[in-house]
């Protein structure tokens, strides 16, 4: 081969949810016993911002009792070998990626160790619980500060970058998503338009896996690390 192949990789819940962490909505559409529109929405916010706060700063403090799985270990490796042709997007706001030794890592739903202002949107690192009593430093007059997450109605981050990676991929590999939630549920037929070899990783096929040329199902932390050793021994 003249030259490497270039990677990019999506995670959804399912690859966190290996580790242990509660994933953001149970089988009747609830976290923590609230409704999703309660807690991930502007609208929510500016209700009821000490539930939204409390919301989050519980799912923050869940980071503490989980670790990464041997899913998390096996994308560090693929890094590793394809380095700058590598990119990984995940739709998950916690930092299992990063602890496991990611480093080329593109949040598209935020952060739950970031938080930002309201007014701005200057983000700082957070790892401490968030209140209506933690304001910015970077206006005048002080603002708000609230999670670093996008919420439902608010657009994803980072989509230019990761439609161009996709656009230029070689592989597509989607690992841990439900195919449900756009724009990531769209990124597979955004890479098959540009004829890249796309891979399904789940746990069951999720609501688009008829549009991956190759799948495997099981848990991720079993599948991924044969998968990857696969792939770079091509």
């Amino acid at each position: 081969m003249n030259r490497k192949k270039k990677i990019v990789v999506l995670t959804g819940a399912g690859i966190s949810a290996e580790s242990g962490l509660k994933t953001f909505r149970d089988s009747n559409g609830l976290w923590e016993n609230h409704r999703v529109e309660d807690v991930a929405t502007p609208e929510a916010f500016a209700r009821d911002p000490d539930l939204v706060y409390r919301f989050y700063n519980l799912r923050r403090a869940q980071l503490a009792e989980v670790n990464p799985n041997p899913a998390h270990d096996a994308l560090v490796t693929l890094e590793n070998h394809f380095q700058d042709d590598f990119l990984l997007v995940t739709q998950n706001v916690d930092d299992l990626h990063e602890r496991a030794g990611s480093k080329r890592v593109l949040h598209m739903h935020g952060e739950l160790k970031s938080a930002k202002c309201s007014k701005t949107h200057k983000a700082v690192r957070w790892e401490e619980d968030l209140t209506a009593m933690n304001l910015c430093d970077c206006c005048a007059l002080q603002n708000e500060m609230r999670p670093d997450i996008v919420w439902f109605g608010e657009m994803p981050y980072f989509m230019d970058e990761i439609y161009q990676a996709l656009f230029q991929a070689d592989v597509f590999i989607a690992i841990g998503t439900s195919g449900i939630v756009y724009p990531a549920a769209g990124f597979v037929a955004e890479a098959n338009s540009s004829n890249t070899h796309t891979v399904e990783i789940n746990l069951e096929p999720s609501s688009v896996q008829s549009q991956f040329d190759e799948q495997h199902y099981g848990k991720a932390g079993q599948v991924l690390p044969d998968y990857v050793a696969s792939l770079i021994g091509e």
